[in-house]
C-alpha cells in the first residue's frame, strides 16, 4: 500500500453527495408526458438520463482533493478571510441564511408527482443533514390548499362539543390568550402517511430526499390540549373523540382519540425550533399529535370538537386509508410504525475511493423509542448493532451510526429498527404479504442501497 497520502488507498471516506435538482425544466415536461403515458418508472429514467447527460450540477460544498506533488496551497497561501476584515454584524440580513456554499441544500418538489403546487408536497434533504433536528426551512411541507401567512391578530381559536352535554362552557381564544397559558417544548417527528408511498409497487425514485423525505423532526412548544379542555369543562366520561379543523382552503378535519389528549401529548403548538412557527408549517398555530401521521397534526387550527364517535370527515373516509389485498380499506390506521433509513450512504451519492466510511441514517417510532438499529451491508444476510446518538427521545427522530470499510466490491446496505415495545421493522416482502403492493400508506419497509463497484449507490429492492 503506497504511503502517499494524495493516492485514494489513503483517502477513505469521500463521496460525491447526492445531486440536488437533477431536472431541468424540459425533463420536467417529459416527466409528466410519461406520467400521463402511465409509465411508473418515470423519474427514475429521468434521473438516470439527467446523470449521463451531466445535467445534474454538484454541490458547491464539494471538496476540492489534495495536489498530488508540493504542498497545498490552501495551507500555503493565506486566504483572503485571514487577512482582511470580514462583514459586520448583521450587515446582509437580520434573520441568518446559510453559507452560498450550501445553497443547493433545499426542500424539493418532486417533478411529476402532482399537477398543481398549491395541493403538493416538497421533501426534506434528509442526505444532507446532520443530526436529529430538521431546520425549519427544510422542513417537509404537505398542503392540500396551499399555504397561507395569517395575521395573528386576526386568528381564533374556537373549542365546542357535538351536543351542549360533552362541553360546559365552549370557548374563544385568541393565539395571545393561548400563549399566556402553561406550556411545554418537546422533541417530536412528523411523518406523512404516504411516506415512501411511490416504492410499494417497485423502485421509483432515486434519492433518499425522495424515498424518505416526507418525515423531519423539531422542538414544538405550544399547550397542551387538555389545558384548554379542562377550561372548557369537557366531560372525558362522554367526549370521547376530538375534531381538528384547519383554517386553510381544503377543510382539513380529522379525528384524534381523547386517550391521546389525556396521556397530555396532544398539545396546540406556536412554537417551532425555538421561534414561530412558519407559515409552511402551520402558522399560527397547529395541531401537534405525537407518533400519528402528519395529515392529524392539522395547520392553520381554527376549531376542535369534541363527540362521543368517530367523525369520518372526509379526508378519513375518503382518503388517508389503507388498500388491503382483499380489496376492503383500513380506516384510521393513524400510527406511523418503527421505521428508519441509511442516509449516507444512499442514492444518488457516488464512494470515491475504497477504505472507512460512516455509515448513518435515521430511526422513528409512533408508538415511543427506538431501542436498537441493525445495519447490514450484504443485504440481510448478516447485521451489525449501529451506535444511537443520545438523547434517544420519545416519539422522535433517532440518529444511529456504524464503521464500515468497503472493500471496493457490490454492497447491499440496509438498517433495521427495533422500538422499545418490542416491534422490529419488517422488510418488503413481510410487509406485501399483508398489505400486497397496491398500498399507498404506512410504507415503513427496510430500505436497500446497493453499492456498485462504481461507488454509485442506487435504489434497489430485494424480493
Amino acid at each position: 500500500m503506497s504511503s502517499d497520502p494524495s493516492q485514494p488507498s489513503q483517502r477513505s471516506g469521500r463521496l460525491i453527495k447526492a445531486p440536488e435538482n437533477f431536472l431541468d425544466p424540459a425533463g420536467v415536461r417529459t416527466v409528466f408526458q410519461e406520467a400521463k403515458a402511465g409509465r411508473r418508472d418515470f423519474i427514475r429514467r429521468a434521473f438516470a438520463g439527467a446523470a449521463a447527460a451531466g445535467a445534474a450540477p454538484l454541490v458547491l460544498a464539494q471538496a476540492k482533493p489534495v495536489p498530488a506533488e508540493g504542498g497545498d496551497p490552501n495551507i500555503l497561501n493565506l486566504p483572503a478571510h485571514s487577512t482582511g476584515l470580514g462583514q459586520g454584524v448583521a450587515a446582509n440580513n437580520g434573520y441568518g441564511v446559510p453559507s452560498q456554499f450550501e445553497r443547493n441544500v433545499q426542500r424539493r418538489q418532486s417533478p411529476g408527482l402532482t399537477q398543481t403546487t398549491q395541493a403538493s408536497v416538497s421533501f426534506a434533504p434528509l442526505q444532507s443533514l446532520f443530526g436529529t433536528v430538521t431546520p425549519s426551512g427544510l422542513h417537509f411541507e404537505r398542503h392540500h390548499q396551499g399555504w397561507w401567512d395569517i395575521d395573528p391578530s386576526q386568528h381564533r381559536l374556537m373549542l365546542n362539543g357535538s351536543d351542549p352535554s360533552l362541553m360546559q362552557t365552549p370557548k374563544v381564544f385568541t393565539v395571545d390568550e393561548v400563549m399566556r397559558l402553561p406550556s411545554v417544548s418537546r422533541f417530536h417527528f412528523i411523518e406523512c402517511g404516504a411516506n415512501t408511498a411511490v416504492e410499494w409497487g417497485n423502485v421509483a425514485v432515486p434519492t433518499v430526499q425522495y424515498t424518505h423525505g416526507m418525515v423531519s423532526c423539531s422542538e414544538f412548544t405550544g399547550v397542551p390540549l387538555k389545558i384548554l379542555f379542562d377550561l372548557c369543562g369537557v366531560d372525558y366520561r362522554k367526549a370521547r373523540y376530538v375534531l381538528g379543523e384547519g383554517a386553510d382552503g381544503s377543510s382539513m378535519t380529522r379525528t384524534i382519540p381523547m386517550e391521546l389528549v389525556e396521556s397530555g401529548e396532544v398539545f396546540v403548538a406556536y412554537g417551532q425550533n425555538g421561534e414561530m412557527l412558519r407559515p409552511e408549517n402551520g402558522y399560527p398555530l397547529r395541531l401537534v399529535v405525537p407518533g400519528i401521521q402528519g395529515v392529524s397534526w392539522v395547520k392553520y387550527l381554527r376549531r376542535i370538537e369534541v363527540g362521543d364517535q368517530p367523525y369520518g370527515a372526509k379526508d378519513e373516509a375518503v382518503h388517508y386509508m389503507d388498500l388491503m389485498p382483499s380489496g376492503l380499506h383500513r380506516q384510521y390506521t393513524n400510527v406511523q410504525e418503527c421505521k428508519s433509513v441509511v442516509t449516507t450512504p444512499s442514492g444518488g451519492q457516488v464512494l470515491l475511493d475504497k477504505g472507512f466510511y460512516n455509515i448513518t441514517g435515521l430511526a422513528w417510532s409512533g408508538k415511543g423509542r427506538i431501542k436498537k438499529v441493525d445495519v447490514s451491508v450484504d443485504g440481510g444476510r448478516n447485521w451489525r448493532t449501529a451506535r444511537l446518538e443520545g438523547p434517544v427521545q420519545n416519539k422522535s427522530l433517532t440518529r444511529f451510526n456504524l464503521d464500515w470499510v468497503w472493500d471496493g466490491k457490490p454492497a447491499l446496505i440496509q438498517s433495521r429498527a427495533t422500538d422499545d415495545t418490542g416491534y422490529v421493522q419488517p422488510t418488503y416482502k413481510q410487509l406485501r404479504a399483508v398489505r400486497g403492493t397496491r398500498s399507498i400508506y404506512h410504507n415503513n419497509a427496510v430500505q436497500t442501497w446497493l453499492v456498485q463497484e462504481s461507488g454509485e449507490v442506487k435504489n434497489v429492492q430485494l424480493s
